[in-house]
């Protein structure tokens, strides 16, 4: 059998696989190695050095600079857009006929290209970008930025239309699916989970002493969920709440300090954040957007404990039977507290294994994936 190849885009280098974006690509082109499939791989490259780790993964890496500064904000389409573009690319795109997977919208500037027009293109969505950037103006406290993240969600709601160009959109909610299909009737819209670490749980049976928050912290959206829960949860006697994550701003730093019971872990390791997530006795995860799905929650349910979350947190996902919800301040403390008198069991990793098997299999989404495309 010929050997069958694909090109994929990524708006990152996507190892280190240490933040939501890139665990879905560096998953998935780690799947799809799995499989015998040759991956043409096509980096954007601002803040990451090359990866030799990669390399081993993919038939080609190839890397090209990310625009930055004022010709990409100034352009019409949106910043994050603009400034992935590359006559490279485009060549080593037209070279072949090989499907082409467009990794966010961030990658997607050659998406309505009229050389590619008769290519099989696939949109992978990791979230409604506009809905995502909205929520950010609203969350973002510094006046410059909240005109910044208007601009861009304007922008991208009207970038969004290019979208139909695109042979297979990919989502990873079910929420995210049914927004798609409503905006693109007749076009091929699939929910496919997002590709991560983890096949097996790995959570500890037992008890643990503390509570866990974990998040990127320079994010507005987790920045005011660590506040929420200070401010709001931890106002009374609670057990120890720990909240880690990259950057923390000196403000978080300020409002934990007025409370004995919070403690801050920055920029902790991967190998201490996976320390963090097993041995807590509950991981809590709030949010207050509904975009996307939140790897962070996969990551805790694989490896953590007990998993609390607010309904957000849930949208579309499928994973409500083997999270603990609760909706306000209130139930949230008072979930905790129950969940403080009780053990982790044997019987409750197997029904976590049992349903996350089924769904999110990077095993099982590869083949599901495969099968999606045509002969190539």
């Amino acid at each position: 059998m010929a050997d069958r190849h694909i090109h994929i885009i990524s708006f990152d280098i996507p190892f280190p696989a240490n933040y939501g974006g890139v665990i879905d690509v560096f998953y998935k082109i780690r799947a799809l190695y799995e499989s015998g499939i040759k991956i043409h791989l096509h980096c954007f490259e601002y803040h990451r050095e090359p990866a030799e780790e990669l390399e081993k993964l993919c038939f080609r890496v190839c890397y090209y600079p990310r625009e930055t500064g004022f010709r990409a904000f100034f352009s019409q389409k949106p910043y994050i857009v603009s400034g992935r573009r590359s006559e490279e690319l485009l060549k080593n795109l037209q070279n072949d006929d090989y499907p082409i997977l467009f990794e966010g919208l961030h990658s997607c500037y050659y998406l309505n290209e009229r050389s590619l027009e008769k290519r099989f293109k696939i949109y992978r969505e990791s979230n409604i970008e506009h809905h995502y950037y909205f929520h950010l103006f609203k969350a973002e406290k510094n006046l410059w930025k909240k005109l910044f993240f208007l601009s861009e969600s304007w922008r991208l709601k009207h970038f969004q239309k290019n979208l139909r160009h695109a042979n297979l959109m990919l989502t990873v909610s079910r929420e995210d699916t049914a927004y798609l299909s409503r905006h693109f009737p007749g076009h091929s819209i699939t929910f496919l989970p997002s590709f991560h670490r983890e096949e097996n749980v790995n959570s500890l049976t037992g008890k643990g002493s503390y509570i866990l928050y974990h998040g990127n912290l320079s994010v507005p959206e987790n920045l005011i969920a660590a506040e929420f829960l200070i401010r709001e949860v931890m106002n009374e006697t609670m057990p120890e709440l720990v909240i880690a994550g990259m950057s923390p701003p000196k403000n978080l730093f300020r409002l934990a300090a007025l409370n004995p019971d919070v403690r801050i872990v920055p920029d902790p390791t991967d190998e201490e954040m996976f320390h963090l997530i097993r041995n807590a006795q509950v991981n809590v995860m709030v949010t207050f957007q509904t975009t996307g799905l939140k790897l962070k929650l996969l990551h805790a349910l694989f490896n953590g404990r007990f998993c609390l979350v607010n309904p957000p947190m849930l949208a579309g996902t499928d994973l409500e039977k083997i999270c603990e919800v609760a909706q306000d301040p209130f139930s949230i403390k008072k979930r905790i507290k129950e969940l403080f008198e009780m053990e982790f069991t044997p019987e409750m990793i197997h029904k976590r294994q049992k349903l996350l098997s089924g769904i999110y299999s990077n095993q099982k989404n590869c083949k599901n994936f495969l099968e999606l495309l045509p002969l190539f």
